[in-house]
């Protein structure tokens, strides 16, 4: 039987360059999250957001498994390219294409031929992070790093991807994604540190001058506002976290059960907004508890430790730097949901990696964990140390 021989030996070897470890980590984390979302959206009486994240999940297991064969060297050799594939996604959103969420950011692209909407800064955050870490490489290869021109270099690239993504979406939350990415991976890759200093610095007063002088929307300074005095605006801009407090409280160690929480099978929407997007966690702690809120942050340190362990042993600077951008992503936005759940972080629409709803978003994660498998594949320990 040549052909099952070649076959069998087909996914033997693709197996053998998967990163299993990586892959179970990231299924157990969806697989849990399609569980959370089924009871999330209890309420709405359709199944159909839990199909839509399984068929997500299924495919972005066919394209981890695929992309982990790709050699990112040679991948990063059409920069340009993978630059021009993330510009045309956010210019996309100006197109009749792009749609608007019900918090009025126009971050959305509705393809007449696809059955769910596609969030273009999913993408974006996989080519900006390919993109930035070839040029991190060509930089320490052929100039100084550290050097005026390198940084002005490499500030040009994220402001153009920034302000071009804010301005056309208003979503602040994704870009400020793109501002940590570049952070962690001109970190790692060995920009001097005065630069983060005086970056910081700048950053900090920009901010301060934008406040001071009402350039900043109302809405965003209510949302810090009201971090600090909860009573401020508990009925609008204080809603859904005061609502995510009770929850999380009423959870106690072990939970009310699954499929049982008082907030989250309520009927009503407004119990427990986006309780299947940016507030998931607040249905684990409900439903599952402290423990349950334990246990779903050590799944997800773990994939973000394999990422490093990865990025740590990677044959080229260049694929532990895509490595460290993968795990920067998933760090960000681990903390920010949860501290959103909290109320210790401003709301800003940023959902739990591999846990909330979002096909694309779960689509685009087992992408760039794909990437990261394919390092370890062809990992050997002589950088980084």
């Amino acid at each position: 039987m040549p052909v099952f021989r070649r076959s069998r030996d087909f996914f033997s070897d693709m197996l053998r360059q998967t990163d299993l470890v990586l892959l179970a980590l990231c299924a157990a984390a969806s697989l849990f999250g399609v569980l959370m979302v089924a009871s999330a959206t209890r309420y709405m009486h359709t199944w159909r957001l839990v199909a839509v994240q399984s068929v997500a999940l299924l495919l972005g297991v066919v394209l981890y498994l695929v992309i982990s064969q790709i050699d990112l060297s040679d991948l990063c050799k059409y920069w340009k390219w993978i630059f021009l594939v993330g510009v045309v996604c956010i210019l996309l959103l100006v197109t009749p294409l792009g749609i608007a969420d019900n918090t009025g950011n126009r971050a959305w692209l509705d393809f007449p031929f696809l059955p769910v909407k596609v969030q273009p800064a999913e993408i974006v955050k996989l080519t900006l992070t390919l993109v930035l870490a070839k040029q991190l490489v060509w930089l320490k290869e052929n100039r100084n790093l550290s050097s005026i021109p390198s940084v002005l270099f490499l500030a040009a690239h994220l402001g153009v991807i920034f302000v071009l993504y804010y301005k056309v979406s208003s979503d602040m939350g994704s870009a400020l994604v793109f501002l940590f990415i570049f952070a962690c991976m001109c970190f790692v890759g060995g920009v001097a540190l005065r630069w983060f200093l005086l970056g910081g610095l700048a950053g900090g007063l920009a901010f301060w001058a934008m406040w001071d002088l009402n350039k900043i929307p109302s809405y965003m300074k209510l949302r810090f506002q009201v971090l600090f005095d909860h009573s401020l605006d508990p009925q609008d801009t204080g809603w859904q976290q005061t609502r995510s407090l009770m929850a999380l409280g009423s959870g106690k160690l072990t939970g009310q059960g699954l499929f049982r929480g008082t907030q989250t099978q309520s009927e009503y929407s407004s119990a427990l907004p986006n309780r299947h997007t940016d507030f998931i966690f607040t249905v684990i702690g409900e439903e599952l508890g402290l423990l349950g809120c334990i246990l779903t942050l050590a799944l997800l340190t773990a994939i973000i430790v394999r990422c490093v362990w990865v990025a740590r042993h990677a044959k080229t600077s260049l694929e532990g730097l895509v490595c460290i951008g993968v795990a920067s992503v998933v760090i960000f936005q681990v903390i920010v949901n949860v501290g959103m759940c909290l109320f210790v972080m401003p709301v800003i629409g940023l959902t739990l990696p591999f846990i909330s709803y979002g096909g694309s978003s779960l689509v685009m994660l087992f992408m760039s964990m794909g990437m990261v498998s394919g390092v370890q594949g062809r990992s050997k320990p002589d950088w980084l140390r």
